[in-house]
């Protein structure tokens, strides 16, 4: 009798711990594919005045150089 509840109690064990890393592992899949297409959708400008590239939101045509404060378009490729 023991034995079994002590079986029973291990095979819950090992479910909720194969539920917690399942879990973590979707969070972190979510988290680091969020940061990769928030990086992925920068745009780059260049400052004609001081020679700077510098990045930008994602839509932006024009943005103020960080170092000089020149407003320049964004660069095409």
């Amino acid at each position: 009798m023991i034995t079994l509840s002590l079986s029973v109690g291990a095979i819950v064990y090992l479910l909720c711990g194969m539920g917690l890393i399942a879990s973590l592992w979707v969070y972190y899949d979510y988290r680091d594919r969020r940061l990769f297409e928030d990086e992925r959708r920068r745009v780059i400008f260049h400052c004609i005045r001081c020679d700077k590239l510098y990045a930008g939101r994602a839509g932006a045509e024009e943005l103020n150089c960080p170092r000089c404060g020149l407003r320049n378009g964004r660069l095409r490729f």
